[in-house]
């Protein structure tokens, strides 16, 4: 059964950087998209990154535009997300996902949490 499996999370001080690491176990599949997801407590999930593999094209959410980047290599099912200048409001689980036409794979989550 195909898993994704993230690391990379960790706890950072305002203004600090993390990158992210996603990636595909047991298997192969097949996807059009993988991207990045965060809950914070109290929260709903949100879309942060996600990248399309038909032509590399992508997407980051409104709060994250110039901060965080999104990359990956679809033959090796990887996707990563490098995240800087971050601040308190970033503080979430972060979740990798996977799909075609809906987001059918998800990873467990890592923790990110940040310091002011």
């Amino acid at each position: 059964q195909v898993q994704l499996v993230e690391s990379g999370g960790g706890l950072v001080q305002a203004g600090g950087s993390l990158r992210l690491s996603c990636a595909a176990s047991g298997g192969t599949f097949s996807s059009y998209f993988m991207g990045w997801f965060r809950q914070a407590p109290g929260k709903e999930r949100e879309l942060v990154a996600r990248i399309r593999w038909s032509d590399g094209s992508t997407y980051y959410a409104d709060s994250v535009k110039g901060r965080f980047t999104i990359s990956g290599d679809n033959a090796k099912k990887t996707v990563y997300l490098q995240m800087n200048s971050l601040n308190p409001a970033d503080t979430a689980v972060y979740c990798c996902a996977a799909g075609r036409y809906s987001w059918a794979l998800w990873g467990q989550g890592t923790q990110v949490t940040v310091s002011s």
